[in-house]
């Protein structure tokens, strides 16, 4: 077990500064999350990734907003810029349920306590540097101000919102996952050469009068377009999304009053070398040593976990995953991945058990265009819906490397796969028979040596209309993992269950399809537990076609449940096993017509 003194981690107060010699800071950072000095912790990896670039930064998690602002002057002013993240999630994802009722706890805050972020930080933070240091840069980042660059709907004001940039007053923007535009933010701070506003994957804004078009931009309809005709902020959404994701994106412009959001590019996705740096900084793995004593539920979730890649090419229209990291797989190499497996074990209360071994998707490791020509030509937003791109190599080779050689290591009982499986790349089969060997010896060593008792797996719904507004698989490809799975546990003598999460209310669903699913789930020997009411959430296709009521790719009408009325009604058929239910249940099952289903739910005595 590893030794650490408290200038292991970075400074939090004027006194750790001191610690440290330092008699000036170059960047501050202020999060909305507790500080854990851990890859997983976005304040922590731009923290980590500036000081390996020999500045000297602090982080002052969870400022005090309410009182005399001393959080704020704490550190004083720093040389260069402050940054700001409201945390892991969006706020108001983080503060509120799908009902807009305050959430009893926060899992990134000691002790889980709700009261310690305000709503909106982003804003809030860079409004109160703004007033204490007004000629201080202030540059925002993390998911809630990446999801909100642009005009964007805030289901819990239930209106179209400005930029964020206009909202907050910050003077820069930095959006997805920001170890590069950072580095390049600070030394363009340094030398003062270059304009900041050039550096790829920001968003700023300037007077409308002195924005110069450039050849290729994307113009969006106006702020005020948008407020007058929801077909034109779904228009925009498709944009939005498409140049997210393609490798060379087009520059995106949109006016808000009398200024217009400029977002840059983003750059190419990290190399492989990148990719291990960000990871290979020294993180201590653990929270500042201020919290001692306190749980933070969040870092109980991970800290014996290890994420082996970056992105998505899913591009499920709920998840803001590929919004944020991007569609294309960026892969840590082998060495990187043991390296923190060993950082793991090392850990004080470490069993020898590895909770995950995963990423945004578990099974998407080094997975890529055979091509990479077609794939830098291809705006595709999901490389694997409606059906799976022929481009794409899905070798589960590279994976069941990863998976031995940690299972090797002296000390590791058992590595547990604890993100979501796509059962549907389980399921194509290539034209590669060697791939689609893979695939099959994947499958089995998941399912008999990954799985502590219980694999998740997220067909979202059972009617194939839902699933494809989702971008999601038919069903009858869940029903056939199943088989699969009941097949191998029966082989290897195992007793494991398979675990669905499902959505009620998304775009396109109505009360008809939630009957039919728990009709469908019941001959299945489901009793569903994970389950949850479709959140609109900044910037995801289905959160604008929830709110504009038209699909931003097809701009034809989509039909949402909006009502608390109607999403309860929705709601209400995951749990048509309990005694509770059954009354309204089949009372409204007359109401809208499917008597039929009454007793397929509920056989008559």
């Amino acid at each position: 077990m590893k030794e650490y003194r408290l200038t292991d981690w970075l400074p939090t107060t004027k006194k750790e500064v001191e610690l440290r010699g330092w008699n000036e800071l170059d960047v501050i950072l202020f999060s909305g999350d507790a500080y854990v000095d851990h890859p997983s912790f976005g304040a922590a990896v731009v923290g980590r990734i500036l000081e390996a670039e020999g500045l000297r930064i602090a982080i002052v998690p969870q400022p005090n907003w309410r009182d005399d602002l001393r959080d704020f002057k704490k550190l004083g002013r720093p040389r260069l810029f402050f940054g700001i993240s409201a945390g892991c999630m969006d706020s108001m994802v983080n503060k509120y349920t799908a009902n807009k009722r305050l959430r009893s706890d926060d899992a990134y805050t000691p002790d889980a306590r709700p009261d310690m972020r305000p709503e909106y930080p982003s804003i809030v933070y860079t409004q109160v540097l703004k007033k204490l240091y007004p000629d201080i840069p202030v540059v925002l980042g993390g998911i809630e101000a990446s999801m909100r660059r642009l005009t964007h709907y805030d289901y819990w004001q239930d209106k179209l919102m400005k930029s964020i940039l206009v909202e907050s007053g910050a003077d820069l923007l930095i959006y997805g996952m920001g170890e590069k535009p950072v580095v390049e933010l600070a030394k363009r701070f340094i030398t003062n050469r270059l304009s900041l506003t050039s550096i790829p994957q920001v968003a700023y804004l300037c007077k409308t009068v002195d924005f110069v078009a450039e050849e290729g931009d994307i113009r969006l309809f106006s702020h005020a377009e948008c407020l007058k005709d929801k077909k034109k902020q779904a228009a925009n959404f498709r944009h939005i999304e498409e140049e997210s994701n393609k490798y060379a994106a087009s520059r995106i412009t949109q006016e808000v009053d009398n200024m217009t959001v400029v977002v840059n590019p983003p750059y190419p996705p990290l190399t492989e070398e990148e990719l291990d740096h960000s990871f290979d900084l020294p993180y201590t793995r653990l929270p500042h040593p201020k919290y001692k004593g306190k749980r933070i539920p969040a870092y109980d979730m991970i800290k014996f976990s290890v994420n082996i890649h970056r992105g998505c090419f899913g591009g499920c229209a709920f998840c803001t995953i590929s919004a944020h990291q991007g569609k294309f797989i960026v892969s840590r190499s082998k060495e990187s991945i043991l390296k923190e497996v060993k950082e793991v074990m090392e850990l004080p209360d470490f069993k020898g058990y590895l909770s995950d071994l995963g990423g945004p998707s578990a099974n998407m490791y080094r997975m890529k265009g055979r091509d990479e020509a077609v794939c830098k030509k291809c705006k595709r937003p999901s490389c694997i819906h409606p059906k799976v791109c022929p481009n794409l190599n899905t070798d589960h080779r590279p994976l069941l490397d990863i998976y031995h050689a940690v299972d090797a290591l002296p000390g590791i009982k058992k590595s547990f796969i604890g993100s979501g499986v796509r059962y549907d790349l389980l399921l194509h089969q290539s034209k590669d028979s060697a791939t689609n060997k893979s695939t099959q010896e994947y499958t089995r060593e998941l399912i008999a040596r990954h799985v502590s008792g219980r694999l998740k797996v997220a067909p979202e719904h059972t009617s194939d209309r839902v699933l494809n507004v989702m971008r999601k698989p038919p069903f009858s490809q869940f029903q056939e993992f199943k088989k699969v799975f009941d097949r191998i546990n029966q082989e290897e003598g195992l007793r494991q269950q398979l675990i669905p999460y499902f959505i009620s209310s998304h775009p396109g669903c109505r009360e008809e399809d939630m009957a039919e699913l728990a009709v469908i789930t019941k001959r299945l020997d489901f009793h569903l537990e994970q389950v949850q009411d479709f959140t609109p959430t900044p910037m995801t296709i289905a959160t604008e076609a929830w709110y504009t009521g038209y699909h931003p790719y097809t701009l034809e009408p989509v039909f949402s449940a909006k009502t608390p009325r109607e999403k309860l009604a929705q709601r209400q058929f995951f749990f048509w096993y309990k005694p509770e239910e059954r009354k309204n249940i089949i009372n409204e099952l007359r109401r809208i017509g499917r008597q039929d289903l009454i007793d397929k739910l509920y056989v008559k005595r």
